[in-house]
């Protein structure tokens, strides 16, 4: 699939050569009837209006099963992956890929009613946020936001070094999370102790079960983790797995999304927005043969299909 999708995420400039090389880069008869009608069509009105002022970008919100994401804005005939929404609600980053042109990372923004788009730079890993919105992490590389704008691109350093990592995502207890281009298969994390960086761990076999296991999400709470895996019982291709905290601080069982979610595609790279109501990922159909009929998207739903699953 297109993974990482790293040439998708700018990171290398290769074409959909195989699944494993893209890992490595990328919703009173008559009237009284009617006047029910009306006003019931009214409530709609009202209530479809309330969930755009409330939701991303004026856009309606999608119930549970998913749906595309800003369709001809953000969702189109091109190739869209690794979506995530800015901790303020108000930008959305992804990376987009035109067959035989190189890969774009952009950026759009809803402001005063109107949709702005930016070509980024291309980043060393997949974007994701620190929780209060001061820091873009970019795989073992990050920025921080200034009163000029995002800062260039710093290292972790320090044991992250050796881990050229595809996506970190971090908790409200600076708790990283992350996968690793070299050695798809396996998560880690490493806490915050005292103000030290611990030593990355390896999540245990609930999570670290599959292949192409990849992508996390770690809530902000650190209550439950989502990533992508491709497993035996799974609905074809990569799917979107979820593990809730236990009360001992252990982790349950990897459970599949479902159907609803999960698809005979490529299904991966879930995040949920910071107000916790959203879900997004991507979906890709990857024609090897014929690369240029290949499809990828990303869509949204709401974040209830996650917690239904909670035991």
């Amino acid at each position: 699939m297109l993974k990482e999708h790293a040439s998708l995420a700018g990171v290398h400039n290769e074409d959909f050569d195989s699944k494993a090389a893209l890992m490595r880069r990328f919703s009173v008869v008559f009237f009284l009837p009617v006047l029910m009608l009306m006003f019931a069509g009214g409530l709609q009105r009202e209530a479809n209006a309330a969930d755009r002022n409330n939701s991303p970008f004026n856009l309606k919100p999608p119930g549970l099963v998913p749906e595309r994401f800003a369709p001809g804005i953000v969702a189109t005939d091109h190739l869209e992956v690794m979506g995530v929404m800015s901790p303020d609600m108000k930008a959305f980053y992804f990376v987009r890929q035109i067959v035989g042109e190189p890969s774009k990372n952009l950026l759009v923004r809803y402001d005063n009613g109107a949709w702005q788009e930016a070509i980024e730079e291309n980043h060393s890993g997949a974007v994701s946020f620190s929780i209060d919105g001061q820091t873009m992490h970019l795989g073992n590389r990050f920025r921080e936001k200034t009163s000029a704008g995002w800062s260039a691109e710093k290292s972790l350093g320090a044991p992250f070094d050796g881990f050229p990592m595809m996506r970190l995502t971090s908790s409200a207890a600076h708790t990283y999370v992350f996968d690793v281009r070299d050695e798809i298969g396996t998560l880690r994390y490493s806490r915050l102790v005292d103000g030290v960086r611990q030593q990355p761990i390896a999540f245990g076999t609930q999570i670290n079960t599959g292949r192409y296991t990849a992508h996390p999400f770690i809530a902000p709470d650190e209550s439950y983790l989502i990533w992508d895996s491709e497993r035996p019982e799974g609905y074809g291709g990569s799917d979107l797995y979820v593990s809730f905290r236990e009360p001992d601080g252990s982790w349950s069982d990897a459970v599949n999304l479902g159907p609803d979610i999960n698809s005979e595609k490529e299904d991966a790279a879930g995040s949920v927005s910071s107000d916790g109501r959203f879900l997004f990922f991507h979906r890709v159909d990857l024609d090897q043969e014929n690369p240029e009929n290949s499809t990828a998207n990303i869509y949204w739903v709401d974040a209830r299909v996650i917690h239904a699953l909670r035991p």
